[in-house]
């Protein structure tokens, strides 16, 4: 679980979590109820589980 920090954006945050912003996407996936957020808020709690170890260092539409 992770919660956001004024101003931060999806990518800010896969960093923060992952390491990566490329892992913004698999974020996103985990947290659908707050796809519509740009910009978060503070406070805002996100599930932030493990990345698969089969995950490709790629972005998604490769």
């Amino acid at each position: 679980m992770y919660t956001t920090k004024q101003g931060q954006a999806w990518d800010q945050i896969a960093r923060e979590v992952y390491g990566k912003e490329i892992n913004a996407d698999y974020l996103m996936q985990s947290n659908p109820q707050h796809l519509n957020i740009f910009v978060f808020p503070a406070g805002v709690k996100l599930k932030t589980p493990e990345l698969p170890e089969n995950r490709k260092d790629v972005p998604p539409w490769r």
